[in-house]
């Protein structure tokens, strides 16, 4: 009995990889739509543009930035996670709809460790903490002591209830005691805007979005949030020289729906891996505040599955609600 079980898997293996291998051939057979879970000109679409536009050509199919903003990225990732697993639905996810999603909502509509197939990691981007010219303070201890002494008089922007700017700003203002006002935006874009125009006073999010705006002299850049200097901007001093531990970097990551084949998500994690060394995206993502972050499938899930038990401990600390 046990050796005709064996024969029995033996041969469902020899046809299963016939079948694989037809899969990965075939695909993709149309064009690709990688959904953005925000408006355009946030960190999460820059990053999905630059990747999207190095794939194509190896593809030889159409990658097509699907920009679908609201809700923390909630209906966009559900729509994804319940998408036909052809490999031609793709979500260029982040930190905010993989690991502080399921703590912001009673009910996301979709499980991150179920829901999806870790693809392949894109990107690590430590926030910088920027101020409107405006504001009396050229360092982080000023900014709090400012804060402190003005207390609910600062107003922060963000790209919407649950956003990473939200999220990490909260953090921020819970770890130092101070109390600033949240402006949510339907999208990182416009709070950042806003923040050059002086009706934000405050903002902490991802460098790519910041950057331009602080070297033009629109805006003061004070601090990074990773926990050491970081090449895009060695002037910057970490938070945590001033807030001990302090640490809110976000990541980006492509993601697809749970049962995409195997031989789909290998071949798109190997593509996207081997554009990450390259040194002219490397440069690109430079630029623009981001790290490139290359990873196997397997450690991405890992760090979702572990950035979800993080997050969920520092939003409840920070007493983050958004309505369902």
């Amino acid at each position: 009995m046990l050796t005709r079980r064996r024969t029995t898997l033996a041969l469902a293996g020899l046809f299963a990889t016939p079948s694989i291998a037809r899969a990965q051939a075939a695909w993709p057979s149309q064009a690709i739509k990688l959904i953005v879970p925000f408006p355009p000109g946030g960190s999460t679409d820059i990053l999905a543009r630059v990747i999207g536009a190095k794939l194509e050509p190896i593809l030889k199919q159409p990658v097509v930035i699907e920009n679908r903003a609201g809700a923390g990225g909630v209906p966009a990732a559900t729509a994804v996670a319940r998408a036909d697993a052809d490999g031609h639905t793709l979500m260029m996810g982040h930190i905010g709809t993989l690991a502080f999603n399921p703590s912001l909502y009673a009910n996301i509509g979709y499980d991150p460790k179920v829901d999806f197939a870790a693809v392949a990691r894109i990107a690590t981007v430590p926030n910088l903490l920027a101020v409107h010219p405006s504001v009396p303070a050229t360092s982080t201890a000023e900014l709090i002591a400012f804060a402190k002494a003005n207390p609910g008089k600062l107003n922060y922007g963000s790209g919407g209830n649950g956003s990473n700017a939200h999220v990490s700003m909260a953090y921020f203002a819970a770890r130092t005691g101070i109390s600033l006002v949240h402006v949510p935006y339907r999208g990182t874009a416009p709070a950042v805007n806003d923040l050059a125009g002086g009706h934000v006073q405050v903002m902490l999010t991802g460098g790519p979005a910041l950057l331009p705006l602080g070297r033009a002299g629109q805006l003061r850049l004070l601090a990074v949030s990773s926990k050491t200097r970081v090449d895009f901007a060695p002037d910057l001093p970490p938070l945590a020289d001033v807030v001990p531990d302090f640490e809110a970097v976000q990541w980006y990551g492509i993601v697809a729906p749970a049962k995409t084949p195997r031989a789909i998500v290998e071949r798109l994690n190997t593509l996207v891996n081997q554009q990450l060394t390259a040194p002219e995206v490397i440069e690109t993502l430079s630029k623009d505040g981001a790290l490139p972050a290359p990873a196997s499938p397997e450690d991405f899930a890992r760090q979702i599955a572990a950035e979800i038990e993080t997050w969920r401990d520092v939003i409840a600390r920070a007493n983050i609600r958004i309505a369902p």
